[in-house]
């Protein structure tokens, strides 16, 4: 397996070098220790601006609804593919900076009021057709089991002994290509629906049941309001199709949801999918080194549109409830105490897309290693 490569560990040089294993050994300091390395204000959550960011990406997204909407029907008719291409993909990148800021809200990092957190995140993931509280609850058991083989909730690898017989078949290009464009499309409804890529439960998991394992009693109501949400939007959705067509909605709302959920997708997969990064079973695990399980990642301008979620994701998994306009001041805090602890990777996310899909195929523990409850990507059958 080839060695991943980091361009300049997180802004410094421009050479690429190796991108050796995150330690698995417990650490040499404690949460608590991060934390005072962190400056105090990078904790303090302000309404105001939480508020501006939302703002100021439905302005966005409003005026690329406008101008695609106004301008577009009056190009000659050559230029219209091309016109709506730019219009999806600008109108989908802005709205996973929607998605994201309702991920602050479910992390209750978006102001000091939990209501004032539920209320704009169920808004903003409705708008998505996600259900969010019943997102809320299962993101928040992956933030405590982070790294997990048996407790993690998403993207969950699995072993050698449990990959499907025909995986070996998809080991080639053209079945990276369609696993890839699968995962990519399909990925996000399948996993709300079907718990695809989930963690394993002993009956039916999926994120619109009040009733399913994934939640407890206490869960239930608000995963009723969460279904409630999404109905609501999609009763909205249908009467727009009948007044304008199906069509209409395709084009202005349908390709940039795609991409939005393309986009989750991706994001979630590269920062737990690593040839560097370890999985633990019960007899290893422990909530630091997995919540150090994860790597930070390089996307370029889009950065700045994600709201850093990319390239913050370690601090986010150490203190999800810091706002993520701190997050870079943070990350940067903590950097020299984490050492090797920390993990960035700049390679260019639609290469490390595809070498991932390539080399993390399944975990097992290193044969020579003692270590049996710590687990490795591989990709060798």
């Amino acid at each position: 397996m080839s060695s991943p490569t980091t361009k300049g560990g997180g802004g410094g040089g421009k050479t690429s070098t190796p991108l050796q294993r995150v330690p698995h050994t417990k650490p040499p300091f404690t949460l608590g220790e991060i934390k005072k390395a962190i400056p105090p204000h990078c904790f303090n959550r302000s309404l105001l601006r939480s508020f501006s960011y939302v703002v100021y990406d439905l302005a966005i997204a409003a005026a690329l609804y406008y101008i695609a909407t106004s301008y577009i029907p009056l190009l000659p008719s050559t230029y219209h593919l091309l016109a709506w291409a730019a219009y999806w993909t600008l109108q989908g990148c802005v709205c996973t900076g929607v998605w994201v800021v309702a991920h602050e809200c479910g992390h209750h990092a978006f102001s000091d009021h939990q209501w004032v957190d539920d209320a704009v995140g169920l808004v903003l993931h409705s708008a998505l057709l996600v259900p969010y509280f019943s997102w809320k609850y299962s993101h928040r058991r992956h933030h405590s089991n982070t790294g997990s083989l048996e407790r993690d909730e998403v993207f969950v690898p699995k072993q050698k002994s449990q990959i499907p017989w025909y995986s070996k078949y998809l080991n080639n290009p053209p079945g990276r290509f369609m696993t890839l464009f699968v995962t990519l499309t399909l990925g996000w409804p399948l996993y709300l629906a079907f718990n695809v890529s989930g963690r394993p439960y002993d009956r039916f998991a999926c994120h619109f049941d009040p009733y399913g394992p994934i939640y407890n009693n206490r869960e239930r109501l608000q995963i009723f309001i969460s279904d409630v949400g999404v109905l609501a939007v999609l009763c909205l959705l249908y009467k727009v199709a009948v007044a304008k067509g199906l069509a209409w909605i395709v084009c202005v709302y349908g390709v940039p949801l795609l991409i939005v959920n393309g986009f989750l997708v991706l994001i979630t997969f590269l920062q737990h999918t690593h040839p560097s990064l370890p999985h633990y079973d019960s007899s290893e695990w422990d909530w630091l080194r997995g919540a150090l399980a994860t790597v930070d990642r390089d996307y370029g301008v889009l950065n700045k549109v994600f709201h850093n979620i990319t390239d913050t994701h370690v601090a986010h998994h150490l203190f999800s409830t810091m706002p993520h306009y701190h997050a870079m001041e943070a990350t940067k805090a903590i950097k020299p105490i984490l050492g090797k602890y920390y993990q960035f990777d700049g390679t260019p996310f639609y290469k490390a897309m595809w070498r991932e899909a390539k080399e993390c195929l399944y975990v097992d523990p290193d044969e020579s290693s003692q270590e049996k409850g710590v687990y490795w990507y591989k990709n060798k059958f």
